[in-house]
């Protein structure tokens, strides 16, 4: 029997695998206040509204990075040394 789904079928999630995939995002979370004990119940929506907040924060260092980095670039503030450490680590 095939694990397919039809283009109608919905995956369907049990409350347990849920909560567990809550406390695992929770976990990923660098300074939640909630990432105190992974027993505590926190709501979900929590969970997410913090994580999103993350998220949302993440792209806007890596934009602000970025252009900090074009700057250093075109400016010639950067030397050859500097340069190769960050191609190494962009290629990470």
């Amino acid at each position: 029997m095939s694990n397919r789904r039809g283009p109608r079928q919905v995956a369907r999630f049990t409350e347990a695998e849920v909560n567990e995939l809550i406390l695992k995002l929770q976990a990923l979370l660098p300074h939640s206040t909630s990432t105190s004990c992974n027993t505590t119940k926190i709501a979900a929506s929590k969970v997410l509204r913090e994580t999103c907040n993350y998220i949302k924060n993440l792209h806007k260092e890596v934009d602000d990075l970025s252009e900090r980095l074009s700057e250093l670039l075109a400016n010639g503030e950067i030397t050859n040394a500097d340069a190769d450490f960050i191609r190494r680590l962009l290629k990470q």
